[in-house]
């Protein structure tokens, strides 16, 4: 199903001038302005501007009346459109169907790509949060077309319209989120309508005759009856290998077929340029204009055509051809530099090389997902969960170990589970203990093993608690703790268990 982001600048030209030139700071008001015959007009105001009661279209004397020391730059539309699409080449790292729409905002199709992420709600959160991070105002929506998500970013409140719904989230939205000309706009207000829902409710013919076919247009598109294409752009830097078809084809052989002679002719050119591949696109047009997109990265830069077109074979099952494809492209996104090492010379391998497991690494990620594939590496902590972090499957040794006299269990709840126990003294295990509504009798028990937070961490974030372990009737070994001293009513908790 098709996933769209209209990504929502509202303050993109003064945001670049910002970045561009690092002034003026952000509590300043600062605006761009156009010529209209001999009048100066703003075209646009950052939010300090914006605070103030400098908006859109009001004339620079007046503006300059309200805020005497007011920063004015002329807009400069041409680079912004510029910037606009620099900015959509670095958010190819979100999906490889990525596409500026002019004057402020992106288009992002992650249809196939969310899961690589953590979902939608999670990319959404990394997309704003990374776009922010450098200073540009942002607000996002994701919708079934490209159009509802258009008008929710803008209009909405929210973000995320679950897929079949977008007739619902849009109908209850101004006319104005249609991306309609403002004389049309101002048609339908003089007529009385406002909301999307009282457009579409109108009979087709008298609303064409009265607003004209783009209002028909872009009612449809937003409401998911018209098909809206996004034609992504290719970074400059990117190596591309495509194959256009005289026939559009379907077959799953035959895609899989072109992917594989598509990654060797890739890889050549890659081997040319001495790099490797770490991240992979491969995009798919079908005749209907509709597409699809598959993404697969690599632990570490590699040019084997063979490995890098079987990270794609189990993907490409779930593309559906439609009527047919007619062109594949491949797009190398993000490459690193890669040398030519011998590893066998006369037959003779080095016994004590390391065995690579990147290949592995990949197809894995490939299967269950980037979030799945990880090592554990030491933390300096004796809170159990906080002694350990997830890094990279092939990250380098960090030279750290766990304590070798260190007792744990080999699995650990986490988070704890709550458990009932008898009374008992202080310091003392408890005889017996209900989990997860089954009683268990304790027959032998060590501890109790103190546990505190660091230090550093100060009094706000102090952890004290005492560990038993316990050995019940039926021979199982737990691991549990007491999140305070009994006199200062702690509570008991299952944290793990022992082989």
């Amino acid at each position: 199903m098709r996933r769209v982001v209209s990504l929502f600048l509202p303050t993109w030209p003064t945001d670049r001038i910002r970045r561009k030139f690092g002034d003026p700071p952000r509590e300043r008001p600062l605006v761009t302005v156009i010529k209209q015959g001999s009048r100066r007009l703003i075209a646009s105001a950052c939010p300090a501007a914006q605070k103030v009661g400098l908006i859109e279209g009001m004339a620079v004397a007046k503006a300059q009346a309200i805020v005497t020391d007011l920063h004015i730059i002329d807009a400069d539309p041409e680079g912004e459109n510029a910037s606009l699409r620099q900015l959509a080449e670095w958010l190819i790292r979100f999906s490889p169907v990525v596409a500026p729409d002019p004057p402020d905002g992106v288009w992002i199709d992650i249809a196939g790509v969310e899961h690589l992420f953590g979902g939608e709600e999670s990319l959404l959160k990394k997309l704003l949060d990374r776009v922010e991070n450098n200073g540009i105002q942002a607000r996002a929506a994701i919708a079934d077309v490209p159009g509802a998500a258009w008008a929710v970013a803008r209009f909405g409140k929210g973000a995320i319209i679950p897929p079949g719904r977008v007739v619902d989230a849009v109908s209850i939205l101004p006319v104005q989120a249609l991306r309609l000309s403002p004389e049309t706009v101002s048609a339908m207000h003089r007529l009385g309508v406002e909301r999307v829902g009282q457009l579409a409710a109108m009979p087709r013919a008298p609303m064409v005759r009265r607003f004209g076919r783009e209002a028909s247009l872009r009612l449809d598109q937003a409401l998911g009856h018209a098909f809206e294409p996004i034609t992504p752009i290719l970074s400059e830097e990117a190596v591309i290998a495509s194959r256009a078809f005289a026939e559009p084809i379907g077959r799953l052989d035959d895609l899989k077929l072109v992917v594989r002679r598509l990654s060797e002719e890739m890889c050549q050119t890659l081997e040319g340029r001495g790099e490797g591949v770490r991240r992979l696109d491969l995009i798919f047009r079908r005749v209907d204009q509709k597409g699809a997109s598959l993404r697969v990265a690599t632990a570490k830069a590699s040019r084997d055509h063979v490995h890098l077109a079987k990270l794609f074979d189990e993907k490409i099952e779930t593309v559906d051809p439609g009527f047919g494809i007619e062109e594949i492209v491949l797009v190398a996104n993000r490459t690193e530099p890669l040398a030519e090492e011998q590893t066998v010379a006369r037959g003779i391998e080095d016994e004590e090389e390391a065995v690579d497991l990147s290949q592995l690494v990949d197809r894995l990620t490939a299967r269950i997902g980037a979030d799945r594939v990880y090592r554990l590496a030491p933390v300096q902590s004796l809170v159990p969960e906080r002694m350990t972090r997830k890094i990279p499957a092939l990250a380098p040794p960090s030279g750290s170990t766990w304590p070798d006299n260190l007792d744990r269990p080999t699995r650990l709840l986490d988070p704890p589970e709550s458990i009932m126990t008898t009374a008992l003294l202080p310091d003392h295990p408890p005889v017996s203990f209900i989990w997860r509504r089954v009683r268990y009798k304790v027959l032998k028990a060590d501890g109790p093993e103190r546990i505190t937070s660091e230090w550093w961490l100060g009094d706000q974030q102090k952890t004290i608690r005492d560990y038993y372990r316990l050995e019940t009737a039926e021979g199982a070994r737990f691991w549990i703790f007491r999140d305070a001293p009994m006199t200062e009513g702690g509570r008991w908790w299952m944290h793990g268990f022992f082989a």
